[in-house]
């Protein structure tokens, strides 16, 4: 008799050599209070109108949403100056880059990267069927010849996201154009520009402008940061009518939820709550690279909302005994060693009590003396 075992359902060739995406943590020890600095979070939280208007859509739940979005694409349209009609909407910006892999990536084709991007393009890219390239980067940012070198005839798309997560960097506008004029015509150039509203530099663009006018650059945006609604994941796309057209053939028919549509909405109309998010951004980051660069510790000159912070290796203070140090007294930050990152945390700009709290806790942690044994 037979011991062989019976056959079951295998995934597709390449499946399981994908690493799972694992979210920043937000466990601490019981009774300790809780400051969640690893998700990139608005410490100021959603608007108040956007709160109300997702507790109005709370009377009507029964009821499937518009799947076009449509009012949600108007709303973005009317703040941006641009046709809702070229506007893509989706669960999270995660979302809308799994679907321009799906619809531009097979078997055989390449997809380049930058070697510390967001790890949602590999994951993307592989589960489409396609092969990650990974460029190299210059002084933790993205590196436009590096990407171009590493263009072949079986490159379909490139993504890069300005500003990057999780270093911090990105490339001026001059920059991301010399990459677009670099690429072949049917390359689609992916801008993912999740943290665009938090730059102040005047030579940044988020893309915007280049995806109007390219037919082969598509611009990704999300409302998890800036406008505090991580929790309903909703994100849009701006690209040409072409790309649309593709992504909403294979989209989910209702893969954003009216919750999330009507909050977008009133998100997206209120400018006050924005500006008030993008200045305590702006004097928190400032204040708490300061405070760490005081104490010893590189800090990586950031733009978004977050800082990428450099310990010291071995002696007993080094990025995991830092990462354990700060989650016993409640401040959970990001390890990003899967990035490449293992002498990195990175930590995000919070609320004043918990950017203090940072600053006096990693002081004390490198003043200790050094561990043994």
């Amino acid at each position: 008799m037979s011991t062989a075992p019976a056959p079951r359902p295998v995934p597709r060739a390449g499946v399981l050599a994908i690493e799972a995406y694992v979210p920043g943590k937000s466990a601490v020890p019981p009774g300790v209070k809780l400051h969640k600095l690893s998700s990139n979070e608005n410490p100021l939280g959603p608007s108040p109108k956007a709160m109300a208007a997702f507790a109005a859509a709370a009377q009507k739940l029964e009821i499937y949403p518009d799947g076009a979005a449509t009012r949600l694409r108007e709303a973005i349209g009317r703040r941006y100056g641009i046709d809702p009609a070229r506007i893509v909407c989706g669960c999270g910006s995660d979302d809308l880059l799994s679907l321009l892999a799906y619809g531009y990536i097979g078997p055989g084709d390449e997809a380049i990267h930058s070697a510390h991007g967001f790890l949602i393009y590999d994951i993307a890219i592989r589960a489409a069927g396609g092969t990650p390239v990974v460029a190299p980067e210059r002084d933790l940012t993205a590196d436009v010849d590096a990407i171009l070198q590493r263009v072949t005839e079986r490159t379909r798309m490139v993504f890069l996201a300005n500003p990057n997560n999780p270093t911090g960097t990105y490339l001026p506008f001059s920059e991301v154009k010399r990459l677009h004029a670099g690429l072949r015509p049917d390359i689609v150039l992916v801008l993912d520009a999740a943290y665009a509203e938090y730059v102040r530099n005047n030579d940044y663009s988020s893309g915007l402008e280049l995806a109007a006018t390219a037919d082969n650059v598509v611009m990704t945006r999300t409302f998890s940061k800036i406008h505090g609604l991580a929790a309903l994941r909703v994100g849009w796309a701006y690209a040409p009518a072409p790309v649309c057209d593709a992504m909403n053939r294979i989209r989910g028919a209702f893969n954003v939820n009216l919750p999330a549509i009507e909050a977008g909405i009133a998100a997206m109309e209120d400018r006050a709550h924005e500006d008030a998010a993008v200045v305590h951004n702006a004097h928190w980051a400032a204040w708490l690279t300061d405070a760490l660069r005081g104490i010893g510790l590189d800090v990586v000159p950031s733009v978004g909302n977050f800082l990428l912070v450099g310990f010291p290796r071995g002696g007993g203070r080094d990025a995991a005994a830092a990462d354990r140090y700060l989650a016993e007294r409640g401040l959970v930050v990001r390890a990003v060693s899967s990035y490449g990152l293992p002498d990195h945390l990175r930590v995000t700009v919070g609320t004043e009590e918990a950017n203090r709290l940072v600053a006096e806790t990693l002081r004390s942690f490198m003043a200790a003396a050094p561990a043994h044994g």
